[in-house]
């Protein structure tokens, strides 16, 4: 009989033992046993965790939080044959919305137990492996300049009142190098390096981005002035074809040197200032959860 566990921030959910009904509830009418459940923490956002469902045996763990819970499961399970099945219950939910993936539990869970799959791949930055995209600089300001209380309240657009404070920063001069490719050398305001191309809003940056080409995408932002960045907001928002200030390319490796520290994101996570960035992919290294198509077999009842 298929196990899973549930991985959960209980900061990201109002009322967690109403969630947790929810969603033994729906796994308990497609058969399957009382998961796991294992609560984040401050020192532990969900690495550890999945960790311990994996050693448990189990089959799919469900994340149930913002990116960085998703972020920190995924993590533990690159290589491994358990699927992560996402429950979003956080301001971004990015990866979710790149792949369609239901906010409702219950809907996460019919997900999860139809046996729809897709291997994706990720990114990895250190020793940590990211699925939606890596950044540095203005995104990553950004993201972290947003307050968690404006955040709960006004949910992604608080983004948007972040960014405001941070249009006017100075640029940063960088060289990228790509795979074995000659550097580039730019005056940039921010860099992107992407798996999948949809920002907070549904915003679709980045429109050849897909999770299992092997593949990362990678956006040079070059704005000066606050006309440059209205032009640049106006033709993503449109999706006019051409992007005045973005240049946009493909590879394997990447790797960003900047002139001084900059903030740094993965995932909508902000991590330690650092004047590189340097990004690889895996190609096909999680399986995860996804909607099965109309026509597909119910494979609920049978083997994943």
């Amino acid at each position: 009989m298929t196990r899973s566990a549930v991985v959960i921030n209980p900061t990201k959910v109002v009322d967690v033992a109403e969630r947790r009904r929810r969603i033994v509830s729906a796994l308990a009418a497609a058969g399957w046993p009382p998961p796991l459940w294992l609560e984040t923490t401050r020192d532990d956002t969900g690495g550890k965790q999945t960790r311990e469902a994996v050693d448990a045996g189990v089959e799919v763990v469900f994340a149930c939080g913002g990116d960085g819970t998703v972020m920190a499961c995924l993590g533990a399970l690159v290589g491994t044959e358990v699927a992560l099945a996402v429950l979003p219950a956080g301001t971004g939910n990015l990866l979710a919305a790149n792949l369609g993936l239901p906010d409702d539990p219950e809907a996460g869970v019919e997900v999860a137990v139809r046996r729809g799959r897709r291997k994706i791949d990720v990114g990895v930055v250190g020793d940590r492996a990211f699925a939606v995209m890596a950044g540095m600089g203005f995104d990553a300001a950004m993201v972290g300049g947003a307050p968690e209380r404006l955040k709960r309240h006004l949910g992604w657009p608080a983004y948007a009142v972040s960014a405001v404070k941070h249009l006017r920063a100075r640029p940063m001069q960088i060289e990228v190098r790509l795979d074995d490719r000659t550097p580039l050398h730019r005056r940039a305001r921010s860099v992107l390096v992407a798996n999948v191309g949809r920002l907070q809003g549904g915003i679709r940056l980045l429109i050849d981005a897909e999770p299992d080409d092997g593949l990362l995408d990678i956006a040079l932002l070059t704005p000066r002035k606050l006309r440059h960045w209205a032009v640049l907001a106006a033709a993503v928002l449109l999706r006019r074809d051409r992007t005045p200030r973005m240049e946009v390319f493909r590879a394997r490796r990447v790797e960003v040197i900047s002139d001084r520290p900059q903030p740094r994101q993965l995932d909508g996570d902000v991590i330690e200032p650092a004047d590189t960035l340097s990004v690889r992919v895996i190609h096909e290294a999680l399986w995860l959860c996804v909607p099965q198509p109309a026509d597909a077999p119910d494979l609920a009842e049978g083997s994943p």
